[in-house]
């Protein structure tokens, strides 16, 4: 088999994966290895045959979600609305590569794009009914924000000092006055409650549509238990409108809440300069204090 002219990314390729597979899980070391077309950056992934895939890690920080996604997802699938991914098998360091990786069951489905979701208003209710139903999980013993999740759900202070240079950098560019309004907004503000489940990374790229509805989320490497604001994120990245109008109405949570989702989805519009992102935030500060 002909490999990615892009395989090779953080040192891992198909033919190391082939080794783990034949080292580690030889009942599966005559299934044919390939990437897959769409990944992340966190990992590198491949499918395994027809029905599997291998995950492995890019570096050090994504280890922890080997394990945790272990542990966690067979506890969440069975509450959610939707497919999650299967943790079928772990793997371990081995034939120089340093890390702990993870065996998934394929989940088919497209990517979410304004060409794969023609209802939005409808994929809206979709992604605030997951979220929903992800809150309402037992969250004892839950891995609480912090490292692992790279401070999702823990207060959105953790990035003051990148926020606070992002601004300096881009004045004259956007309302920094404003934009700093929203970030103190969102400081300004609490989860006061016990810990829920949060996936931590709600983006298009980990919601999979079949049939132009939502089948999947994927990758839950960034969450844990905590503060859910950095589930709303979605709305100013992905929703619009009357989409985001249906999206806050479903999802059900306070100001507060939004003002700290507002706090994430600006912080990290501003150190991408996702000029796109920081002017929905701003806008929707500006309707929600009118």
């Amino acid at each position: 088999m002909t490999d990615s002219p892009q395989d090779g990314r953080a040192g891992i390729d198909a033919a190391l994966v082939r080794r783990l597979i034949a080292q580690q899980f030889p009942q599966w070391a005559d299934l044919p290895v390939r990437p897959v077309e769409v990944e992340g950056w966190d990992n590198r992934t491949y499918r395994l045959g027809s029905e599997l895939t291998a995950r492995l890690p890019t570096h050090e920080s994504y280890v922890a979600a080997v394990d945790k996604e272990h542990r966690w997802l067979p506890v969440l699938a069975p509450a959610l609305p939707v497919e999650i991914p299967e943790a079928v098998a772990k793997g371990e360091p081995g034939e120089g590569y340093p890390h702990p990786w993870a065996i998934r069951r394929w989940i088919d489905g497209r990517t979410a794009s304004a060409e794969t979701v023609p209802d939005l208003s409808g994929f809206a209710r979709s992604i605030a009914d997951f979220i929903l139903a992800l809150q309402s999980v037992d969250a004892t013993g839950g891995p609480l924000a912090g490292a692992h999740s790279f401070y999702r759900g823990a207060p959105p202070a953790h990035y003051h000092d990148e926020t606070v240079e992002a601004l300096a950098t881009l004045k004259g560019r956007i309302d920094t006055d404003l934009a700093r309004e929203v970030w103190e907004a969102a400081l300004a503000s609490r989860w006061d409650r016990p810990p829920v489940w949060f996936h931590g990374d709600i983006a298009h790229g980990n919601l999979l549509v079949r049939d132009g509805r939502l089948s999947a989320v994927i990758d839950f490497g960034t969450s844990g238990v905590g503060d859910p604001a950095c589930d709303l994120v979605i709305a100013f990245t992905f929703f619009s409108g009357s989409s985001r109008a249906v999206f806050r109405d479903a999802v059900q949570q306070d100001t507060a809440t939004w003002a700290r989702a507002r706090g994430w989805a600006l912080w990290k519009a501003l150190i991408t300069e996702d000029f796109r992102v920081i002017d929905n935030v701003l806008a929707d500060y500006r309707i929600q204090t009118a």
